[in-house]
């Protein structure tokens, strides 16, 4: 049962599977981070100072009645609160990782396309002599 676990995870595609999900996890912490600390600052400070990251919505006070200052602060207090901020962030960050993928995938497909249309021929190819011939007699013999 070892052997055969073994032999099920030294497997190329496996292998590659797990290098793609530790790259994808750590390209997701670093499109997070330009989300959050590059893209997100200049356009709160262009809507009037806004910090998306606190942009929330007190559906229900806590323990500790509001104004909360922060999400985190209203979640500590027990709030309830609608988080379209950090929704809002999100959505960014899964943009620019959907862009990012495409860019890289985009040449790839390209290079595959190119590949498949050289692999198979526009015309076929002519039939031997002998094919003809036998064409030949088959056709005259049903006549």
């Amino acid at each position: 049962m070892f052997k055969e676990f073994k032999e099920f995870a030294m497997r190329g595609n496996v292998i590659d599977l797990a290098v793609g999900v530790v790259l994808g996890a750590a390209f997701g912490k670093i499109v997070d981070s330009l989300v959050k600390d590059v893209i997100m600052p200049p356009i709160g400070l262009a809507l009037g100072k806004v910090d998306f990251s606190n942009l929330f919505l007190v559906m229900r006070d806590g323990a500790v009645p509001g104004p909360y200052a922060s999400v985190d602060a209203a979640v500590k207090a027990g709030a309830v609160t609608l988080n379209a901020g950090l929704f809002i962030n999100t959505l960014i960050a899964f943009v620019i990782i959907a862009f990012a993928i495409f860019m890289i995938l985009k040449p790839i497909n390209r290079l595959r396309r190119t590949d498949e249309a050289k692999t198979v021929p526009a015309t076929p190819p002519e039939p031997p002599e002998e094919v003809r011939l036998l064409r030949e007699i088959r056709d005259a013999l049903k006549k």
